[in-house]
């Protein structure tokens, strides 16, 4: 970026850190720039041909909206005050995808915390993507909305990937490769954050979303004492050291910001919403996969997605989710509940989820496969949002119908046939009207699936991929898995009986 000054002392015009050198800016969309200069001042906006021109208002703000442009670049645009200036280069028009999420979406190409990236080195030394720029977020909650934060953009190169989300920069290479424009990705993650603290105080006030603010009242409630539990596990850990013992598995403690509601929307979403966007790719869910926060999910979940869609004023832009995978966990999480929950999302006006149950690691919650990740999303973003005819989605319920001591289950995919990867098809489960699930046998029929169990004389009820880390081989012949389901219609059906839905 680079400035030119001239005259007295004063406030220099001035942009948001987003919109600087080497960034991608939305093809065929309205071209956004903003920023602040000294109330009154006029600026000029140039770019090629185009240009605008305004006048900062009574607080210093100014913005200006240029025509549309094709992908293509590199290209230069200039804000011109009354005394300095500042151009902007190396800039590229193409697609701008918002990538955000928690860990598994965070997780960076060369891996962290001991968990590795499938192929890493390989993957980091192709990383060789001129035409894909990438900016970082620092993590950084925020009590109201923020207008800017200090970040940068970066060419793709071995690396700036090497530190950058896997899963958007498999996402983002196979668009390249296949679209054949430039992608831009703002990668604007942090591990270990609810669902709630990504959505604003607009949303979160209607009632529904009540328990919202009673969780987070007890979460509020704990940390006075997080201090005194942290000198606690030190010394502990360090009591088992003296003596050559393994430490205690050390306890999650979040900083209250990344757990704050609307804290992360504040911090590292509302800063970009002024920008032309194609769409948002999203990984998030394990920290809400609580007993008592899983059952909210849905309404939770969709309400983030329309909250996102009206702050960017851009319509129903596509907003395409992974859903969470295959974890252990403890019996204090409701994996099953919370990727129900995201299956039901998918009720949401363009919205795609990318199913990942056959790529998880029961024995770490982030699973080193992020290519099929990436590819997943990409094949989403592929049918929904550039129109082309792929299939994307893998077999979805769609209804259970009682036959005597069978129900037979239909799914939204037919396009391609219904296999189970193995000698018989594992993970459903039926139950009669008390809601207690059995093992159950399945065949697959054609485009359905029928399942009984002599344990359940008469079964109303049909699941499937249940459990934290289930065993579950249902898929359709193009290789993509069915999603975890629960034919039970309400939320309070989905956990086990005395169940609370406040923390403790």
């Amino acid at each position: 970026m680079v400035f030119s000054f001239a005259g007295s002392a004063h406030a220099a015009v001035r942009l948001p850190h987003v919109l600087s050198d080497h960034m991608v800016l939305q093809r065929d969309a309205p071209v956004h720039i903003w920023g602040w200069a000294e109330p009154g001042e006029h600026v000029r906006v140039q770019l090629e041909k185009n240009s605008a021109e305004t006048e900062a208002d009574r607080i210093g703000k100014w913005s200006v909206y240029l025509p549309p442009h094709a992908a293509g670049g590199p290209f230069s645009f200039q804000v011109q005050g009354s005394r300095d200036a500042v151009t902007v280069q190396d800039i590229l028009f193409g697609d701008l995808w918002i990538a955000s999420g928690q860990s598994n979406m965070e997780m960076p190409l060369e891996g962290f915390n001991g968990a590795p990236i499938q192929n890493s080195e390989k993957e980091i030394a192709a990383a060789k993507y001129p035409e894909i720029r990438m900016a970082m977020v620092p993590r950084a909650g925020a009590l109201s909305p923020v207008d800017d934060v200090n970040t940068s953009w970066a060419q793709c190169t071995p690396e700036t990937a090497r530190k950058f989300s896997a899963a958007a920069y498999f996402f983002a290479r196979e668009l390249h490769q296949k679209e054949h424009i430039p992608i831009g990705l703002i990668d604007t993650t942090w591990g270990g954050t609810p669902a709630e603290s990504w959505t604003s105080m607009e949303t979160l006030s209607q009632p529904n979303l009540a328990p919202v603010w009673s969780a987070w009242a007890n979460f509020s409630r704990g940390l006075a004492d997080t201090s005194a539990m942290q000198a606690a596990e030190k010394h502990d850990a360090a009591a088992a050291q003296a003596t050559g013992k393994p430490a205690p598995r050390a306890v999650f403690h979040p900083n209250p910001d990344s757990w704050r509601p609307a804290s992360l929307y504040n911090g590292m979403i509302a800063p970009f919403t002024p920008l032309s966007i194609r769409g948002v790719i999203w990984y998030q869910g394990e920290t809400n996969s609580g007993l008592e926060r899983a059952p909210l999910y849905a309404e939770l979940f969709s309400g983030m997605i329309r909250d996102w869609r009206m702050h960017w004023h851009q319509g129903d832009f596509p907003f395409l989710f992974t859903q969470i995978s295959s974890y252990r966990s403890t019996p204090q999480e409701a994996w099953g509940v919370l990727r129900d929950a995201q299956r039901r999302s998918l009720s949401v006006t363009g919205t795609a989820m990318a199913v990942t149950l056959d790529v998880g690691n029961p024995d770490n919650v982030h699973p080193p496969d992020k290519q099929t990740v990436g590819h997943r999303l990409a094949l989403a973003a592929r049918a929904l949002s550039y129109g082309e005819s792929v299939h994307y989605a893998g077999p979805l319920f769609a209804h259970a119908d009682a036959e005597g001591n069978t129900i037979r289950v239909g799914f939204t995919d037919t396009h391609a046939n219904l296999i189970c990867k193995g000698p018989e098809c594992v993970g459903f489960e039926v139950a009669g009207e008390d809601h207690t699930f059995v093992k159950a046998e399945a065949e697959v029929a054609g485009y359905t699936v029928v399942v009984k169990s002599t344990d359940a004389i008469r079964p109303k009820y049909v699941r499937s991929a249940w459990p934290n880390a289930p065993e579950a081989n249902l898929f359709d012949s193009d290789g993509l898995p069915a999603s975890t389901f629960t034919s039970e219609e309400r939320v309070a059906e989905l956990l086990p009986l005395g169940t609370a839905l406040t923390h403790d």
